[in-house]
């Protein structure tokens, strides 16, 4: 080993360059940063060295490999790093552990004597690879450190020539320009490991094979968790060790630097949990601080990616990519749709948020490009990961890079950031939801940016509830249990009173979704109450002759009939016709939903060739003002089709609901659940109709296609399987 002259802090060319011409005559310098644990950023120390007088005996190390954490666990991706080829490239996200799975694969190489030459090199920045370079020369073939490029390129040269099992290290490179002409050489004998968060092309290509490292596994998270706590004298319950992870994102510096936290506060995985998610506190306050890390690392969660950041932001096209961690920040981390980030409104907050002023005082414009760019930039960057061939979830962003954006961002900027995202969701939002994977993705994404934004009222002004809120309800209603409706829009209605007022028009508005979920949920009495509460507020704070109070009746007189008053019904539908025919005219969508609701409580009374007419009369008018593919229209299509069949004229009603089913798949997909609906209702017709075999096949099909697009468990499948086995029931002999 070479004498050491001495320690500095910096590894900057400039600096260096100084060290060296300080070393007295004769000596020579070598650069080395150190590394270790799950270290990031850039290298803190130079050495000084002494170079050595004669090459040195094999096996040899050169560089510090770092130790191995507390509890390392092997994981699939070390098998990986065995496999045949020059070049092993280790990628991810900061702090899935790429450096420990490095180190791991050294040591056991070294251990094991598998190579005759062990280089470990920080590669945080071209001069730091220089210098490593050059010390490797100095140790193994006697070069003259003090020139450090020859001396880098005399170990370049070395490793070609020497037939020698060698294996070289680069641990945390930082960009892929740093390596130019500084890649080990492909050798028969020689193996290169390179750990970097970069997903660069330049870093693939001809023997360098990309490694994605990922999270911990459910299994390796709960185990290492459990591992660390033993190794301090601690136990918990598996189950809460498991939703602690999972709180995490399985993010093992995370999880590392948890354990410790627990283990020196002494606190329980339960109390630590909630110590998460007390939104008054920052992630810093629920992990160690700088001078409590564990396993030698040197960065807290909290930091592990701002570097990252800072290069994602100086990229091109510049000052974008903070402003776009801001955006996806508050939105699913499992999968945000690509429309959303590229919607006007999204364009418009990057383009108020990016630096740099565009010339002679034109208005700075972001285009759906520039975002893409910046997608990808942030991709290469492992901060995102950006799948552009699944547009409905495009974009996942792991859980503690989200709550370490927000963290950075000020009050202001955040409720700036949240609202702008509202609206973009609302923007991407279709009136159809014809795709159920988008609908899905961005009901998911609604929800997680409505849970940001209640405790801060960020979706509440003075103007009312933002309507992100109420198109996320729409969805709810249209493809799950309408007990989710009803339990969302009770919720809403707590938020609303809260924000806006009890006398507010959302917050009436949210009370009268409320209700009608709660019908549809299955209670209809309670669905007339509260109701009949709603009325005597709104004629209070509107007055009788109101639009929103008329719509409050129509929805009352609905709701009396599905709780067994029909006659009721009648008479307040009737008396509603009157008022809506005078206040708003003939052809209003309350005067036309009051005519819809009578002739239906007439059909439920008992004279369904009424109701038929009734519907028959009211469909030309309501063509007439919706259009033929208004989803009214196409409900009232269906609803005389079912009609027909109550009225004895199953026929009728085959031919009816198969003319009206091109018409619904074309305008709402094939998928959507009224297309589900009415394939169920033509089924039945078929059966009426006395054609059981068509019914059994139409059962059949409607069955694989609602368990491949909601499952075999979901309620609306299981329902459809119980009609079709009651069919196949009254057919069988005897």
């Amino acid at each position: 080993m070479p004498e050491v002259v001495g320690v500095a802090d910096g590894v900057t060319g400039g600096r260096g360059r100084g060290l060296r011409r300080g070393v007295s005559a004769g000596r020579d310098v070598e650069v080395r940063a150190a590394g270790g644990g799950f270290a990031v950023g850039a290298a803190e120390h130079v050495t000084l060295y002494a170079a050595p007088r004669q090459p040195a005996a094999l096996p040899h190390q050169v560089g510090v490999v770092p130790a191995l954490a507390q509890s390392f666990q092997a994981r699939p991706e070390s098998a990986e790093l065995r496999a045949e080829g020059p070049c092993h490239v280790l990628t991810g996200l900061g702090g899935v552990g790429k450096t420990q799975l490095a180190a791991a694969h050294a040591h056991r190489a070294w251990d094991a004597r598998e190579v005759d030459v062990l280089v470990w090199v920080t590669a945080t920045g071209r001069p730091a690879v220089v210098a490593s370079y050059a010390q490797a020369a100095a140790e193994l073939c006697g070069a003259d450190p003090a020139e450090p490029e020859q001396a880098a390129a005399a170990f370049l040269a070395w490793l070609r020539a020497k037939p020698h099992r060698w294996l070289v290290v680069l641990d945390d490179v930082a960009d892929p320009a740093d390596l130019r002409g500084l890649w080990p050489p492909d050798s028969p004998t020689g193996r290169t490991l390179v750990t970097t968060r970069r997903r660069d092309a330049a870093l693939t290509g001809t023997g360098r094979r990309r490694v994605d490292v990922g999270l911990f596994t459910p299994e390796e998270a709960t185990g290492y968790l459990a591992g660390v706590l033993a190794a301090h004298g601690r136990s918990e319950p598996a189950a809460e060790l498991a939703d602690l992870a999972e709180e995490l994102g399985r993010l093992p510096l995370a999880l590392s630097q948890a354990a410790a936290y627990l283990a020196d506060q002494a606190l329980t995985a339960a109390a630590y949990r909630a110590l998460l998610a007390d939104r008054t506190r920052t992630l810093a306050h629920a992990l160690p601080g700088p001078e409590a890390l564990p396993d030698d690392q040197r960065l807290p969660v909290a930091a592990a990616w701002s570097l990252s950041a800072e290069l994602a932001d100086a990229s091109e096209p510049r000052g974008l990519a903070r402003p776009l961690l801001a955006l996806t920040a508050v939105l699913d981390p499992n999968g945000i749709p690509a429309a959303v980030l590229t919607a006007p409104a999204a364009r418009a907050f990057l383009a108020r948020k990016g630096r740099g002023r565009p010339r002679w005082g034109r208005r700075r414009r972001v285009t759906v490009e520039q975002v893409h760019e910046t997608l990808r930039v942030l991709h290469r960057l492992s901060l995102v990961d950006h799948t552009p061939e699944r547009p409905e979830r495009a974009v996942h962003v792991h859980a503690l890079v989200q709550r370490t954006t927000r963290e950075t961002l000020t009050p202001k900027r955040f409720a700036a950031s949240l609202r702008a995202t509202a609206d973009a969701l609302t923007e991407a939002w279709p009136e159809n939801e014809r795709d159920i994977a988008l609908a899905a993705a961005l009901r998911a994404n609604a929800a997680a940016l409505i849970a940001l934004g209640e405790p801060t009222g960020c979706l509440y002004e003075r103007s009312g509830a933002h309507i992100v809120l109420f198109r996320y309800g729409m969805s709810l209603e249209d493809a799950l249990p309408a007990a989710e409706a009803a339990e969302f829009y009770r919720a809403l209605t707590e938020a609303t009173t809260r924000h806006l007022g009890r006398d507010h028009w959302c917050t009436l508005v949210a009370r009268q979704l409320a209700a009608q979920a709660r019908g549809r949920a299955g209670d209809a009495a309670g669905a007339a109450k509260a109701y009949e509460e709603l009325l005597k507020d709104r004629l209070r704070v509107l007055g009788r002759n109101d639009y929103s109070t008329l719509a409050t009746r129509l929805d009352l007189a609905e709701w009396r009939g599905e709780s067994g008053d029909g006659e009721g019904a009648v008479a307040a539908y009737t008396e509603l016709l009157d008022d809506t025919r005078r206040v708003h005219g003939p052809d209003h969508h309350n005067t036309l939903s009051a005519r819809f609701g009578l002739a239906r409580w007439r059909g439920e009374s008992g004279d369904p060739e009424g109701a038929v007419a009734a519907f028959t009369g009211l469909l030309p008018d309501v063509v007439r003002v919706f259009g033929p593919d208004d989803r009214r229209t196409l409900g009232l299509r269906h609803t005389l089709a079912r009609w027909r069949g109550k009225a004895g004229d199953p026929e009728g009603a085959v031919a009816a609901c198969t003319e009206l089913l091109p018409d619904v798949q074309r305008v709402l997909g094939p998928d959507h659940r009224n297309a589900f609906i009415l394939r169920e209702d033509l089924a039945g017709s078929l059966g009426r109709a006395g054609d059981t075999e068509a019914a059994l096949a139409a059962y059949a099909a409607l069955v694989d296609d609602m368990t491949r697009v909601l499952g075999t468990d979901h309620p609306d499948t299981r329902a459809v399987l119980a009609k079709a086995a009651a069919w196949r029931e009254a057919q069988a002999p005897g």
